[in-house]
């Protein structure tokens, strides 16, 4: 058995080392380790009510065990707000009044912290911390994001910064119990920057952006981010220096993501309509712009208006990635102007996707010697896991372009013993 079977093995089982999974979590702060390697690993899209789908709980436990990242970052709609649990307080779009009663309004916020604490729990039980931006579903349970990001708060690990008191600023710096050596520049709720710092913890050599992409426009379609979300990922790269460049985790695309594709006839193999402004054209991966293993299930649901972010993250030259998920059913990454443009297909069990086997969770590896290139791979549920405990997950349109084994690149050591443990823990 390797050193590295040997340590998960005693966190699951013999329960001879209690330390976190996260060498950030241990140092305090989000730092490259002496291995030269930082690691951050994704969730997309649990979309999902109260109760959450133990599948999923499932999914989030094997990939944390499997990837030992140093911080988690939830993309968005972790909440499916149209969810009967929330009918009382349920809106539809933001800005559609609503009158629910208070008593409504605390038993959703005692269900939605109810349905925080049990997914979180698995980064608790890991002592891995965890970030958490916003989708175009998690306000409709009738609580607002900085409602959501109070509560978010309230748990161990969160390193969510509070904007609450910024006023007309554009951020303010605090620090986070989970991380006390780790400064945040919080901007808005789900919009915060998180520098990494290097070996020696002595200068940032990387950036993470959490950004609110927005949720519905007014006038049909998905939003935007906001004006001072905009102006913030202007500031950012100056805070962090010439040399540094970031990653920006959001929900939603931009409609830049759409030159990743090659327009086909309707009728060629797998073959996926666009979305709002780009229905009645059709698409395929362009295999020379994305990396290999990825696919297309359904066409990138966008902004119809580009609002400017892709070209605030080209000119300022301060970012080398934008990573999203909202396309349950996408898992590609590839480069546009030489920014990687990377979408993660969802990790939950109650909404829409792919085939169980293959919602998945993305881990991102990056080097010091490199660290603007990070290596990435798909920890998908029937590698991690097996088969799901129900059937409830439904499909459509996938295509055997979806079914690729991997992304080219492994970055874990998987015990078999590994995947047995879970495959038993679902039975039990």
């Amino acid at each position: 058995m390797s050193e590295h079977d040997h340590d998960v093995r005693a966190q699951l089982g013999e329960g001879q080392d209690r330390r976190p999974l996260s060498i950030s979590a241990r140092l305090g702060r989000l730092q490259f380790h002496h291995s030269g390697k930082f690691r951050v690993l994704q969730f997309a899209d649990l979309q999902d009510g109260p109760k959450v789908s133990k599948d999923a709980i499932a999914l989030m436990r094997a990939a944390l065990e499997a990837a030992r990242p140093d911080i988690v970052i939830f993309t968005g709609n972790q909440i499916a707000g149209y969810d009967p649990a929330y009918a009382a307080t349920y809106r539809k779009r933001r800005w559609r009044s609503t009158n629910p009663s208070e008593t409504d309004m605390e038993r959703t916020k005692a269900l939605v912290r109810q349905q925080i604490g049990q997914f979180v729990q698995p980064l608790i039980d890991a002592g891995v911390p965890w970030a958490v931006t916003y989708g175009n579903h998690d306000f409709q349970c009738g609580l607002s994001n900085a409602e959501l990001d109070s509560i978010y708060r309230e748990f161990e690990g969160c390193v969510n910064g509070d904007a609450s008191e910024i006023g007309d600023a554009t951020f303010c710096q605090e620090y986070s119990a989970a991380l006390p050596d780790e400064l945040i520049f919080a901007c808005e709720p789900g919009t915060f920057g998180l520098p990494v710092l290097n070996e020696q913890g002595t200068r940032p050599v990387l950036g993470l952006v959490l950004l609110d992409s927005g949720d519905y426009a007014r006038s049909g379609g998905y939003g935007t981010p906001s004006a001072r979300g905009l102006k913030f990922l202007k500031i950012w790269p100056r805070i962090m220096g010439r040399s540094v460049q970031s990653v920006v985790f959001q929900h939603t695309a931009m409609p830049q993501y759409y030159e990743l594709f090659r327009p086909v006839a309707a009728n060629a193999a797998h073959a996926i309509e666009g979305y709002r402004m780009f229905a009645g054209q059709h698409y395929v991966l362009d295999e020379t712009k994305v990396r290999p293993g990825g696919y297309l299930g359904e066409g990138v649901s966008c902004p119809d208006t580009d609002d400017g972010e892709f070209a605030i993250l080209e000119d300022t030259k301060g970012y080398c990635a934008v990573v999203s998920g909202h396309d349950h059913r996408n898992a590609f990454d590839g480069s546009v102007q030489g920014i990687r443009l990377i979408e993660t297909p969802t990790c939950g069990f109650e909404a829409y996707g792919p085939v169980p086997a293959k919602r998945a969770a993305r881990l991102f590896e990056f080097d010091i010697r490199h660290p603007f290139n990070p290596r990435t791979q798909l920890l998908e549920f029937g590698e991690l896991v097996g088969k799901p405990s129900s059937k409830k997950a439904y499909v459509y349109g996938m295509t055997a372009a979806s079914k690729s084994e991997s992304e080219g690149v492994d970055l874990l050591h998987k015990p078999s013993w590994l995947r047995r443990f879970f495959t038993s823990l679902m039975k039990s």
